[in-house]
């Protein structure tokens, strides 16, 4: 596999951090196929929220933003569990690298809770979560016989378009935009419509549904939602018109 004479542009929208880290991974996979633009559409703000008082079992972690807002409560005085329960691999191995015994689901929401219920672990359980989070995770396990609380611990901002990749969005050039979360999607949509052809991988189908509206000329969801499968579906889409 030869890259294109032109390298393509690779829209980054996730926080710069872990989007750096993606577009590396994927450049060592696909060396001079993309030209980077870096342009997150979300920047996080950290709170301190009261929490009930509780011998927690484990806490619960649904991203890389949560468990930064783990450390920053810890570094405030909070005493939190040193077990962990994690979304993903990439979420556990922040949280091991913090300090957690983490354990992966290896997948989404859904995996996670059919992970701890089938887990001797009978709570109470700390979700530390953003405020914009998905899947019910703590009420759907206290429903189910194993108590948790969802605290809000961050919140992510919305940022406009950087420059630079509104001007790839205006261009004739397709843009390739890989895309991590229904939120992200939804913001990106919200700030179109655009006149570059759009090569769009979503993690999810609830992602690929977001930016149905923009028309992308591809579109293609991951087969897993890791970043492994992200980039497995990149060279896939950057390949196949008919994708």
């Amino acid at each position: 596999m030869a890259p294109q004479s032109r390298p393509l542009p690779l829209l980054l929208t996730r926080p710069a951090a872990q989007g750096d880290r993606f577009a590396a991974d994927l450049i060592a996979r696909m060396p001079g196929w993309f030209e980077r633009i870096s342009s997150p559409l979300m920047a996080p703000f950290f709170m301190t929220p009261d929490l009930p008082g509780s011998d927690w079992s484990a806490v619960i972690f649904t991203s890389e933003t949560g468990v930064e807002a783990a450390i920053r409560l810890r570094n405030a005085g909070l005493t939190l569990p040193r077990s962990a329960w994690c979304v993903g691999d990439r979420t556990a191995q922040v949280a091991q690298a913090a300090g957690f015994d983490a354990t992966s689901a290896h997948g989404d929401a859904e995996s996670l809770i059919t992970l701890i219920l089938a887990s001797d672990d009978q709570g109470p359980l700390l979700h530390l979560r953003g405020r914009e989070a998905r899947g019910d995770i703590a009420p759907r396990l206290t429903a189910q016989g194993c108590p948790a609380h969802a605290a809000i611990v961050y919140a992510q901002d919305p940022l406009p378009l950087a420059a630079a990749a509104r001007a790839a969005l205006s261009g004739r050039t397709p843009v390739l935009l890989p895309l991590f979360s229904p939120r992200t999607a939804a913001l990106f949509t919200a700030q179109g419509p655009f006149a570059a052809p759009l090569w769009i991988v979503a993690i999810s189908a609830a992602t690929a549904r977001a930016v149905e509206s923009l028309s992308p000329q591809r579109l293609m969801i991951a087969e897993r939602p890791d970043g492994a499968s992200m980039q497995a579906a990149i060279e896939t889409i950057v390949n196949d018109p008919a994708s």
